[in-house]
């Protein structure tokens, strides 16, 4: 599979741009978060997985400037000059051009280059599809330059290029999973820290099975605005009483309960639930540890009706897709995965029951919505890396 996709890729090279001299090839991949949401903004855990759905680039060197960019899934092509980029009206070139700026702004030269790319990482699905293409570019283009940027140094480069290119303000998380992820294992991050930790995920027999909505999350820019405020306005009453707190990280239930009459109903809620969350991927890595899938699964079911109850970010489709998994045979654990309002369910299935799960769920979807909408079986795989041109 691997070697096809990267055949085909090695071919569009040569078709637009002659033979792949001193080329390198890269596999990015796209990345799941089993649980802690909306604690990312909050200073707390999260669980991501790199996965087995990835983008792949052949990049070439250049030495007069110049910037060719082939993306092969999309047909189309975009060529600029490094002395003079600005944001493309196309969209998808900003996430290279972007790795390109902030190279540049850091001082490093990049002398021009040929890249083609494509995959199987699926745009707007909650996979992350834009940190495998800044990863994966900013892997290849550190590979062929030798500018010697450590691990952490490219998470931190893909991070910034989406922020101030692209323009979209995420935090850190995709990039970290994209370069820091192993085989049959999941990330714990520290996102006030960065610190982090693996956790084995080694059952064979099981799959992460992500269920589309296919709805558009046309709420989720202007909701998440509004509970980081009011994340920040608990966090608020709550230092009046003790100074050293900075962030709901530093924040637990009992706190809560004792000013809860100080707060509003819904701010309480919002950072209850995001309390109660990271204690929850805690817990999850400890089932992880004992390798207790069962209780694992239960929490996704816990975090998904604290998203759905105390902070409010499901809806009815995410809910419905949930609720439905909770009676098909074989599934351990559901919750809606990323902002919310739209996206898709992120769903731990026994291997044997993929199959029958998939037809059952997009059957009662088609029945509830009259549409039928995409369901995508992954597993969890490393992170990016070099892959050997045949």
């Amino acid at each position: 599979m691997v070697s096809d996709r990267l055949n085909r890729l090695m071919a569009s090279f040569q078709e637009h741009f002659g033979l792949c001299q001193n080329a390198v090839a890269v596999r990015s991949p796209g990345r799941v978060n089993l649980i802690g949401e909306h604690t990312d903004y909050n200073e707390g855990f999260v669980l991501p997985a790199a996965v087995d759905k990835a983008t792949f680039f052949v990049v070439a060197p250049r030495s007069d400037g110049v910037c060719r960019f082939y993306a092969a899934d999309l047909e189309d092509f975009f060529t600029c000059e490094v002395r003079s980029m600005t944001k493309s009206e196309k969209g998808w070139p900003n996430y290279l051009l972007g790795i390109i700026s902030e190279l540049q702004r850091e001082g490093h030269i990049v002398s021009g280059c040929d890249a083609v790319f494509g995959g199987d990482v699926p745009i707007g699905a909650g996979m992350s599809s834009s940190a495998s293409i800044e990863c994966g570019f900013a892997f290849g283009l550190n590979e062929l330059f030798g500018f010697g940027l450590r691990k952490i140094d490219l998470a931190r480069l893909g991070q910034r290029a989406e922020n101030k290119f692209v323009g979209v303000q995420c935090g850190i998380m995709d990039q970290f999973v994209n370069i820091f992820g192993e085989d049959h294992k999941v990330l714990k991050i520290d996102c006030r820290s960065l610190e982090f930790e693996y956790f084995p995920f080694e059952r064979s027999d099981l799959n992460l099975v992500l269920c589309e909505t296919e709805s558009k999350r046309s709420l989720a820019s202007s909701e998440y605005n509004v509970r980081r405020q009011q994340c920040e306005t608990g966090v608020g009453i709550l230092r009046k009483h003790t100074k050293s707190i900075r962030s709901l990280r530093d924040v637990s239930e009992e706190m809560l309960a004792e000013h809860r009459k100080e707060m509003d109903e819904v701010i309480y809620r919002r950072c209850l639930y995001v309390v109660e969350e990271n204690a929850r991927v805690l817990a999850a890595c400890r089932d992880l540890q004992r390798n207790d899938f069962r209780s694992f699964g239960q929490r996704m079911y816990q975090s998904h009706a604290g998203l759905r109850k105390g902070y409010e970010v499901s809806s009815p489709d995410l809910d419905f897709l949930v609720d439905a998994a909770t009676s098909i045979t074989g599934v351990l654990g559901a919750r809606m995965m990323g902002a919310g309002f739209g996206g898709c369910t992120i769903n731990l299935v026994e291997q044997k029951r993929v199959a029958p799960f998939t037809e059952e769920i997009r059957e009662r979807y088609r029945l509830r919505t009259g549409k039928p909408n995409n369901v995508y079986v992954t597993q969890i795989e490393s992170g990016t890396a070099l892959v050997p041109l045949s």
